[in-house]
């Protein structure tokens, strides 16, 4: 099968061969008045159209030859705008359906334009030098149907191409979104691990408690060292401090444990946690953390 281009390519010269015997024999009709002779092979069919071997003699005939080149003319015209029309839709299918292939998107059923039956169409609009000129019309309206409904699948076919590429963008954004939420989550989660590791050190545990006994209880640096000191005797400011004999466990050494839950479900791996109820016993049983040293220097528990 021939390309639409080439084909048109071969028809533009064959049309030009029969447009110019059609001209020239309404010149000899003009100028002379005599009928013109048959044409010759491979183009004697067209031009037989143009220049009737029995056409009469004379200025009665200069019309009917010259009507007669005008038809070729306007004929050579429609045919090269059907071809040209033809191309245009079989490279715009034919790109599109490169362009679906190479994607690997979904675009459902039909992901290609089929382009056989234009291409047959100007194929057969195409042979003019066995196809009598009178079929020419006939042939451009088919070439011309068949190039409608190519160009009708290629504009459904790209506009399921432009809706998966939507959807493919659409889910690329969302699972990038995804992506960068789940990294900042684990960012926060790590941020937090690191936070809670730094505070539940013995210097962060101290620097916690500072915070604490200035804001929640107005506690200034005197009523600190009191209680530095005596959470350094109970449990050297260990959160993991457990006391196996009695059960005292964590930072204030409180009995039981459990206890502190009322100040955290984290009691257990939370030193703010247990300096925070820690700081409320003191406060209900002592007054203050100096109160509360005092005792337990004078009866080793407090």
């Amino acid at each position: 099968m021939r390309s639409v281009a080439s084909s048109t390519s071969a028809l533009r010269r064959s049309l030009l061969a029969v447009t110019v015997c059609a001209g020239a024999a309404a010149a000899a009709f003009a100028t002379t008045g005599l009928a013109a002779a048959p044409a010759s092979a491979p183009i004697a069919a067209g031009a037989a159209a143009v220049t009737a071997a029995a056409a009469p003699a004379g200025a009665a005939a200069v019309p009917t030859a010259l009507a007669t080149a005008d038809r070729l003319t306007a004929t050579a015209a429609d045919v090269t705008d059907a071809l040209d029309s033809a191309q245009r839709t079989v490279d715009d299918a034919t790109e599109l359906n490169g362009e679906v292939a190479a994607s690997g998107l979904d675009v459902g059923a039909d992901a290609a334009v089929d382009t056989a039956a234009l291409q047959r169409a100007a194929d057969d609009l195409a042979r003019a030098d066995v196809v009598p000129m009178l079929l020419f019309p006939e042939l451009a309206a088919d070439t011309e149907t068949q190039t409608s409904v190519v160009a009708g699948r290629v504009t459904e076919l790209r506009e399921r191409f432009e809706a998966a590429k939507s959807q493919r963008a659409a889910e690329q954004a969302a699972a990038e979104a995804q992506r960068k939420a789940e990294a900042a989550a684990a960012a926060e989660a790590q941020r937090q691990a690191e936070a809670l590791a730094a505070a539940n050190t013995p210097e962060g545990a101290k620097a916690t408690a500072r915070q604490l006994a200035a804001d929640t209880y107005g506690w200034g640096d005197g009523q600190f060292s009191c209680l530095a000191s005596l959470w350094q005797k109970e449990s050297s400011w260990n959160y993991r401090a457990y006391n196996a004999s009695s059960g005292a466990t964590g930072i204030p050494q409180a009995l039981p444990g459990s206890k502190m839950a009322s100040f955290g479900s984290d009691w257990a791996t939370s030193a703010r946690t247990q300096i925070a109820w820690g700081l409320d016993y003191i406060s209900r049983a002592y007054g203050t953390p100096c109160a509360a040293w005092g005792h337990s220097q004078a009866t080793n528990w407090y």
